[in-house]
């Protein structure tokens, strides 16, 4: 205790020095500027054209390659009696590919992905793609509500990840019987952030996620919604903020299951009540959070050991990307192990990595042919270099989210605040929720938490109205 009291004492006075340079001076926020990401000139491409329907569908040609180079794979070694500490284990990487090649179905996975009517459309010079359903025609009762909400994927996912939660939130009944007489129906719009998914990745560099965040809000436009709901987790949570701080008269409320750090501004606040609430917790945290809440330690622990991939991502992201995008096996062995790793920490010490107490194999593994066949795990993980590096978002970390807000907090989620923590960025939370269970892909592992928190979070706002 002496020793965490001297560190205390002595990391406040440097935080707040750090503070004082990155923060001494009023940064005005940036005006929100249109960008252009095509091949050709704006004006050239600048055509307005209406979503047009897409299918996935992966050509004979295509599989037969990725049979090819699954069959010829060259394995590692692992280390004797270890799991997944060092990583994915090559013994059951070994598995995971023969399951692939063997057994996977993809036609099956394929008509899956091809069960929501999906679209692309052309937004500042590049092809968005996005997952919409409609609700069934509502009936003319008057306590029925039809809200639009956008969901947003993170990296290492896609919007495969909503596939499970999207059927839960198109139910009007909640479960709740007190709440029977004010039904709520969703549109779900789901679109790939550039560069993931099957949307088109910039051709230029700078698209971070202000600019993912304007982009998204001219998407909604189209389809006809000038007031919707967004909800995001990862990047999601991100764009989503983004979204809500520049867009605030657009977003009717904003639901994250990830409340995302500055980028690099320091921040004193947070950083300052963690390290009091370390040692008198209830000056900073209610009875409640003690008990569930995470210690400096261990949350500096996680973030040092799962942070390795954010800083090769964030600096030089296309060197990485030449093996990954070669090889099916490389770019599953890197997104699985997010996959175990960010569902429970003690997942390394596992033989398996516990992958498939959380998920199927045949999910994770749809997930990783999207961004096979798409051949943009590069695209993806450029996103981090672009947004470290941006000059546009880091003015928007000092502006407060005013919307009405909604916090899923998952125990086993990568970064954790607790609600006077989140309190600091979000001025109007109107619900926040402490799980027992589940991890950074809740969407994927636990639907049915995160469709019930996102539905009683839109019926507490619609009851402000």
């Amino acid at each position: 205790m002496a020793v965490l009291k001297l560190i205390v004492f002595v990391a406040i006075p440097i935080a707040i020095s750090i503070y004082c340079y990155t923060n001494c001076g009023k940064e005005e926020i940036p005006k929100i500027e249109d960008g252009w990401w095509g091949r050709d000139s704006a004006e050239q491409g600048a055509v307005d054209r209406p979503p047009v329907p897409f299918v996935v569908k992966a050509s004979n040609a295509t599989l037969a390659d990725l049979r090819s180079r699954l069959e010829n794979t060259r394995f590692p070694s692992s280390l004797d009696g270890t799991a997944f500490e060092y990583g994915l284990n090559s013994d059951y990487l070994r598995k995971v590919v023969s399951h692939w090649k063997d057994t996977f179905n993809w036609d099956a996975q394929q008509a899956k992905l091809n069960a929501y009517p999906q679209f692309k459309v052309n937004i500042e010079g590049i092809d968005i793609h996005f997952v919409r359903i409609q609700p069934k025609k509502p009936s003319n009762s008057a306590n029925e509500k039809t809200r639009a909400i956008m969901l947003i994927h993170g990296w290492p996912g896609s919007y495969w990840e909503f596939y499970k939660l999207i059927p839960l939130l198109m139910e009007t009944k909640s479960g709740d019987k007190t709440n029977e007489k004010e039904s709520i129906s969703f549109e779900v719009i789901c679109p790939s952030i550039p560069g993931y998914g099957f949307s088109e990745a910039p051709h230029k560099p700078g698209f971070d996620a202000l600019d993912a965040a304007r982009v998204f809000m001219k998407l909604m436009k189209k389809l006809g919604h000038d007031k919707f709901y967004v909800q995001g987790g990862d990047w999601g949570s991100a764009i989503s903020i983004l979204m809500a701080q520049a867009y605030p008269e657009n977003i009717l409320g904003v639901h994250v299951n990830f409340v995302f750090p500055p980028v690099r501004k320091a921040s004193l606040g947070p950083f300052v009540r963690l390290l009091i609430g370390e040692i008198w917790p209830s000056l900073i945290h209610s009875p409640a959070e003690i008990k569930t809440r995470l210690s400096l330690k261990q949350l500096f622990f996680n973030a040092v050991r799962e942070s390795g991939y954010m800083h090769l991502q964030a600096t030089k992201p296309d060197t990485v990307a030449s093996g990954l995008n070669d090889s099916p096996a490389g770019l599953a062995a890197y997104i699985l192990e997010k996959f175990s790793s960010w569902s429970n920490y003690d997942n390394v010490h596992c033989p398996d990595g516990c992958i498939t107490k959380h998920f199927t194999l045949d999910e994770v593994l749809t997930n990783v042919m999207i961004y096979w066949l798409a051949g943009n795990i590069g695209s993806s993980m450029r996103f981090y270099k672009e947004y470290f590096t941006s000059d546009d978002v880091v003015p928007w970390d000092s502006v407060p989210v005013v919307v009405p807000s909604g916090i899923a907090a998952f125990r086993y989620e990568l970064v954790q605040h607790t609600r006077s923590i989140a309190e600091l960025k979000f001025s109007n939370i109107v619900r926040y929720t402490d799980f027992p269970r589940g991890g950074h892909f809740a969407a994927l592992e636990v639907p049915e938490l995160l469709a019930e928190d996102i539905k009683a979070f839109v019926r507490a706002v619609e009851s402000l109205k």
